[in-house]
């Protein structure tokens, strides 16, 4: 039986005379993202995509596809009915949901007449779907109001389809729709999070990751580059670029007080993040900062650090607790590699005793004992692109 996914648009349905701008872009990423999953033919009317399924697909990997492209608010799993007529439509609904009527005490049908032109009305096409189908399925007794199974038929401009209901997508905004900002990428929970739910709102994504070897590891580089491969399922291509920061590292260590340590770390984090968003077309920085969860994210230590900074900075689990970051992790598949035993560069050369309330004129005072242009120069020149597919 010839399936189709039938995908609803989120929120760009209330975009105005740029609405097209937005489809446009929910298309092409749609298509990229499915061409590494099968030939399908995807089409647009009336806000809603078809996603024709061939037969030689796997339908499963192509729902999971479709449910990880943001910009769709529903998606429906629909069988195709051969002919536009109710004899088809209810045949078509007797075999396609057998096994939902097989699990089911009650169920009731609701009709969407999208093809004006078809002869009868939404709800006089539900009550005679309705009658065949209690027939069909003696027992399995109709309930307008709490049914088990709810029978979907849509009468569209071209086909007719049968489905047992629309789950929810992903949401949110198409990818690229907003511009693009440089997500800073450690291994922690907090960070993938955070490009993720940026993402959802139409960001394309590129990443920064500090590297600090040899004090971290090689493991713990491809931690981090496996948390960007699982962001990819959501966001498409991605782009690593890996900052060599050991020797700033060791700079601030032998040069400035040790509670200033992880601060001034931070301060140099923003520049050379801003350095390298600017030079790659990114607009803004994000980053997984959450408020009062440790020492460097109290109110005044992130205003410190986000003083060398022009680009905005978009903070999207600042007002979240840790089990809400750690349910999205798990939602989105990268906590188990988050927690992973490779320690980043955040963990090294940490202060026993950090300060959380800094004063500008002591982190001034600190720095003025490094050469922080050349360093920052340094580390820019020194960065790593990698590809992510």
């Amino acid at each position: 039986m010839k399936e189709v996914l039938l995908l609803k648009c989120g929120e760009i349905v209330l975009k105005g005379l740029n609405r097209k701008t937005f489809e446009d872009r929910l298309l092409k990423n749609l298509k990229r993202r499915m061409a590494h999953v099968a030939d399908c033919e995807i089409t647009m009317r009336q806000s809603v995509v078809y996603v024709e399924i061939p037969d030689d697909a796997d339908a499963d990997a192509v729902m999971e596809c479709a449910s990880r492209v943001f910009g769709f608010a529903t998606i429906s799993r629909a069988a195709v009915c051969p002919e536009k007529t109710l004899e088809s439509v209810i045949a078509t609904a007797k075999d396609y949901l057998a096994p939902n009527f097989a699990a089911a005490k009650t169920f009731k049908v609701e009709s969407k007449r999208g093809d004006k032109k078809f002869p009868m009305t939404s709800t006089e096409i539900s009550q005679h779907v309705g009658g065949e189908l209690a027939d069909l399925f003696p027992d399995v007794r109709p309930d307008m109001h709490h049914p088990d199974l709810t029978v979907h038929v849509e009468m569209r401009e071209k086909y007719a389809f049968v489905h047992a209901g629309p789950v929810p997508g992903a949401g949110g905004m198409p990818i690229g729709s907003n511009g693009r900002a440089a997500l800073l990428l450690s291994g922690g929970i907090d960070s993938p999070v955070a490009g993720w739910m940026m993402a959802k709102r139409g960001l394309e994504l590129c990443g920064i990751h500090f590297f600090s070897y040899p004090y971290t590891s090689e493991r713990a580089k491809e931690k981090v580059l496996e948390l960007g491969r699982k962001l990819t399922a959501w966001c498409g291509r991605m782009s690593v670029m890996v900052v060599p920061f050991t020797h700033i590292q060791e700079e601030i260590r032998d040069k400035c007080h040790e509670e200033l340590f992880t601060l001034i770390m931070r301060r140099f984090m923003m520049r050379i993040a801003e350095r390298v968003a600017v030079e790659y077309g990114c607009g803004a920085l994000i980053t997984g900062e959450s408020l009062g969860q440790v020492a460097s994210q109290t109110m005044p230590a992130m205003a410190v650090t986000g003083a060398v900074c022009d680009l905005p900075v978009f903070r999207p689990c600042i007002g979240m607790d840790k089990e809400e970051i750690v349910t999205i992790a798990r939602k989105i598949d990268t906590f188990e590699t988050s927690i992973l035993p490779y320690e980043d560069c955040c963990t090294v050369f940490t202060p026993k005793h950090p300060n959380t309330k800094p004063k500008m004129p002591k982190i001034l005072e600190a720095e003025s004992h490094l050469d922080v242009e050349a360093l920052v120069d340094e580390a820019v020149k020194g960065v790593e692109i990698i590809h992510l597919p």
